[in-house]
């Protein structure tokens, strides 16, 4: 889905990337042409002052918290299931909330589900269910029945153990459908590629009603739990907020200089976090989606997708390929989580929060284990010794030098 925002203004920037850790990825290995950077983040000078000598000491003293929890997990073997290769352009995934079923949309219109362990990814069915490419997938909160969207415009609701059709629209915008949001009762919101969103019931044939909220296309939708309030990220540079009760818009935020194109929710859905084309992050206080309240640079390439892992960790990942995972209260970054070697178009996490799932132009779908984060985001403090951070990675990841992770930052 992202395909279409990728920003061409981004600095060329390219991987070395070491020997692989044992377990840690699918892949054998990964390379690409490129120098090498060298990283120094001590300031310049005699390499034996005094004072690079008493940050060595400080470290080997007292080895900070978080990378203890790192090294800690490395030593565990990493289980995951394996990845599933199709043989059409995948454009989109969904974890079931429910239980083990991913759900894999791919560019000629069907959508496959697996049933995946740590052993085996096992094809349960594939539904034939557009005439076009699919656009967006998503479960609602049974897992019993999936939405999609696709360029032909339609709107499908599938169930998921029958494989029936329980609810067509066809026509269903005037423009294709790039993005869908499942509400509850019976709720789902969808936006199309010239700015505008809807609001269906799923029990009746028409929409409960229609905004035009601008011209480019609908990236990203995102509520709380109240679900009074629907933002909307799109490729314009604006935040749109919509009173989903009262039927009108809200709020609009003033015009980035790039395109918005994700979101994720944070401390209980009182923070907003919104990913771009140019890699900066924007944080805003819900309700409050005029102007941000903070940014963070976060890398050179163009943010695709997030993942909200805890209430203060996020995974992100986009044009690089790279899967990152950062701190963002305080705002750390702590590592790689995996990797792909093309561009990964989308991210989803399962229902017991073990594994996250991403997909990329490669065709390809991965696992990557994450339960040690929950352990992770616990013993975070507010000190941020970015020098000793590099010498560690997730251990999810497959990278063996840290500095492959700090060289896609700004």
């Amino acid at each position: 889905m992202f395909a279409s925002s990728f920003s061409h203004n981004n600095p060329k920037m390219t991987y070395d990337f070491k020997e692989f850790e044992k377990n840690s990825s699918d892949d054998e290995s990964i390379s690409s042409d490129g120098t090498e950077e060298d990283f120094n983040m001590s300031d310049d000078g005699d390499d034996d002052s005094p004072i690079e000598e008493s940050v060595v000491e400080d470290d080997i003293e007292e080895e900070d918290e978080v990378v203890k929890a790192i090294k800690a997990e490395k030593k565990r073997e990493r289980d995951h299931p394996p990845s599933i290769t199709c043989d059409e352009f995948i454009v989109d995934i969904s974890l079931s909330p429910a239980k083990n079923i991913i759900a894999v949309a791919d560019i000629v219109g069907d959508i496959h589900l697996y049933e995946f362990n740590t052993e085996e990814t096992k094809l349960v069915n594939t539904l034939e269910v557009h005439l076009k490419a699919c656009r967006d997938i998503e479960f609602n909160s049974d897992g019993n029945i999936i939405f999609s969207t696709a360029k032909d415009k339609s709107i499908m609701a599938t169930d998921v153990e029958t494989g029936k059709l329980k609810r067509c629209y066809e026509n269903a915008h005037q423009d294709p459908v790039y993005r869908l949001l499942c509400l509850e009762n019976n709720k789902i919101v969808t936006g199309d590629d010239c700015g505008t969103v809807k609001l269906w019931d799923v029990r009746k044939p028409d929409p409960v009603f229609s905004i035009k909220i601008g011209e480019e296309y609908i990236s990203d939708m995102i509520t709380n739990d109240a679900q009074k309030y629907l933002v909307c990220s799109d490729g314009s540079g604006i935040l749109t907020s919509i009173d989903l009760k009262a039927s009108k818009i809200y709020t609009t935020s003033e015009e980035y200089d790039c395109e918005l194109t994700c979101m994720g929710l944070f401390r209980s859905d009182t923070k907003l976090l919104v990913g771009s084309s140019t890699g900066k992050f924007y944080l805003f206080n819900w309700k409050e989606f005029g102007l941000h309240s903070d940014e963070y640079l976060g890398q050179k390439h163009a943010i695709s997708c997030m993942v909200p892992v805890t209430q203060n960790i996020v995974v992100t990942s986009g044009e690089d390929g790279v899967l990152r995972a950062a701190h963002m209260f305080p705002q750390r970054q702590l590592g790689i989580v995996g990797q792909h070697r093309l561009p990964v178009e989308h991210l989803d996490i399962s229902h017991d929060g073990r594994y996250i799932a991403s997909c990329s132009h490669d065709n390809d779908v991965k696992f990557w284990n994450i339960s040690y984060f929950e352990s992770i985001d616990n013993i975070i403090d507010e000190k941020h010794n970015k020098k000793r951070d590099m010498v560690n990675n997730l251990p999810s990841s497959s990278f063996k030098n840290a500095s492959d992770f700090f060289s896609g930052l700004a």
